[in-house]
């Protein structure tokens, strides 16, 4: 071991830069190295409209750890309890080891936020440095959602502001039909798309409540209520948005939610939420008595914010300071002398020399294309959507396949989230073992599940590739995308899906044995176009 004390009694270079603020700067530089492929992605996410607001977040959390840092005195000297913030870095560097390896950036960008609470911990001491929780879990807000539990939320939100809004268009009289997110105005039908599904005013939403929360002077249980609160009031003036935007179409046309009013609506509804959060405040201050008003809950006070900057220069080269320091710049140098991990390209037929034949079954009609916008979603680098017919059977199969390349920035959909979008309601769904009765060596696990829409009922089959795993649910797909990435690089995967109608007077065990014999005859053919090796 060595000793640091004599770096400590060195004169600093002049007033500002000292030893700890030097060894401060290293870490924070080696951090930026590290993370490289996490602050990366954040870039990225923040030029989506539903994470625009990142940026604001580090400055936010910045000025709330100031404020924090105006009510501890000052101690000059080595900190007490280092070693806890030394764990909390190497986890982050472990994790962020993990996502780097697996090649998924997003995994290297939450790690970044264990590495600031750590680097906390270090140079304030663990008795200190623990208080500062606030502004480090803010940073949370900045990041971008998992894909799998983005479309979750966001079908979840656009059903519920679904529902409100065409309430509220039926409350002003309005004739209105809703079809899974499709609002059925009679002259046009209004889509609820994911721009308007409530994520965009959400995250800036919760981050402000969190902020409001923080800086509110009232009791916890206020503070509660002002966090949660921001959810439910978002999505119900999104609900009023759609209202608003489905009055302006069936009086003047749709052209008029386009451009400008549909600019000018979004932020006339956040604002709308701003105003409600601090209504809630106001009525919460009722019952406090030792509130006089909202002005005097809130901690406003910004003085001395630059001098409590300036402390940072009395932070302590401690060994576990230098220690973080050194440990970013070896970990960069180490990750920048490793091999590219780009994603795999393994070589596949394309769906375009899919066979028209499978077993007894033939493909009727063309291919289907799907539409643009539709496409853009699914974001596939290769789909195939086609029917298929049995001269025996009254009732044909729908099968639809889509393969991603690299699915690290996205991946796969699952229907649980684009069929009950286009108007089907999942009436049953299970997930079932069924390697017994395809006869195979591996693994086969799939969904079975009843959609319907009005009096139409279908059955569908459908599960997830991973190399040489077919695995049923979403989020185990993702783990193994995450173990795949690490141990060979690659991150490929596909989806496939059986359909087929459920007929009048017809058993559901009658349509399952359509799609069990068509799959019966998929499998041996898959490998060409899905790859597992």
């Amino acid at each position: 071991m060595f000793s640091t004390d004599h770096l400590a009694l060195l004169p600093p270079r002049n007033r500002y830069l000292t030893w700890g603020m030097l060894w401060l700067i290293v870490a924070v530089i080696g951090a930026l190295g590290l993370f490289y492929e996490g602050i990366w992605a954040l870039l990225e996410a923040w030029r989506l409209p539903e994470y625009s607001h990142g940026p604001l977040i580090p400055i936010l959390s910045g000025l709330l750890f100031l404020r924090q840092l105006k009510g501890v005195p000052e101690r000059p000297g080595p900190s007490v309890g280092v070693w806890p913030g030394v764990l909390v870095v190497l986890a982050s560097v472990a994790l962020a080891s993990i996502g780097k390896l697996a090649n998924i950036s997003d995994i290297v960008a939450y790690a970044l936020i264990l590495w600031v609470g750590g680097v906390l911990l270090i140079s304030f001491g663990w008795q200190t440095g623990k208080h500062f929780w606030p502004p480090v879990l803010h940073l949370v807000y900045m990041l971008p959602l998992p894909g799998v539990l983005y479309y979750k939320l966001t079908t979840w939100l656009q059903f519920i502001s679904s529902e409100l809004g065409v309430w509220f268009l039926k409350l002003l009289a309005i004739p209105v039909f809703l079809d899974g997110n499709i609002i059925d105005l009679g002259i046009t039908k209004l889509h609820v798309a994911e721009a308007c599904s409530g994520l965009r005013y959400l995250f800036p939403i919760l981050s402000f409540s969190y902020i409001f929360a923080v800086l509110y002077k009232g009791p916890m249980w206020h503070k509660a209520i002002l966090l949660v609160s921001a959810a439910p009031i978002t999505v119900l003036m999104n609900s009023v948005r759609i209202a608003i935007a489905g009055y302006i179409v069936n009086t003047y046309g749709v052209d008029w939610v386009d451009g400008f009013t549909h600019f000018f609506e979004g932020w006339v509804i956040f604002i709308a939420c701003i105003v409600i959060l601090f209504a809630l405040a106001w009525v919460l201050l009722l019952f406090n008595r030792e509130q006089s008003g909202l002005i005097d809950a809130l901690d406003l006070d910004t003085d001395g914010l630059g001098t409590q900057a300036l402390r940072l220069r009395h932070i302590y080269p401690s060994r576990g300071l230098i220690f973080a320091a050194l440990l970013g710049v070896i970990g960069t140098a180490v990750f920048s002398t490793l091999p590219d991990r780009g994603a795999q390209q393994v070589p596949r037929d394309g769906f375009a020399l899919f066979p028209r034949q499978i077993g007894a079954w033939d493909q009727v009609g063309p291919r289907v294309t799907l539409d643009r916008a539709v496409a853009q979603v699914l974001g596939a680098d290769d789909y195939h959507q086609v029917d298929f017919a049995r001269a025996d059977q009254t009732a044909g199969v729908g099968l639809f396949m889509a393969w991603y390349n690299d699915q690290s920035k996205g991946g796969v959909h699952s229907p649980e989230i684009c069929l009950p979008g286009s108007g089907w309601e999942i009436a049953w769904l299970e997930r079932s073992d069924i390697t017994q009765r395809m006869n195979s060596i591996t693994p086969f696990r799939i969904n079975r599940a009843i959609i319907q829409k009005g009096e139409t009922r279908m059955m569908v089959y459908y599960w997830f590739e991973q190399k040489e795993r077919r695995i049923a649910w979403d989020f185990a797909a993702k783990f193994w995308l995450m173990v795949d990435g690490i141990r060979t690089g690659r991150t490929d995967g596909a989806l496939v899906r059986l359909t087929t109608l459920i007929e009048t007077g017809e058993t559901d065990a009658q349509a399952e044995a359509r799609l069990s014999d068509m799959l019966a005859g998929l499998v041996p053919v898959l490998p060409r176009f899905i790859p597992k090796g």
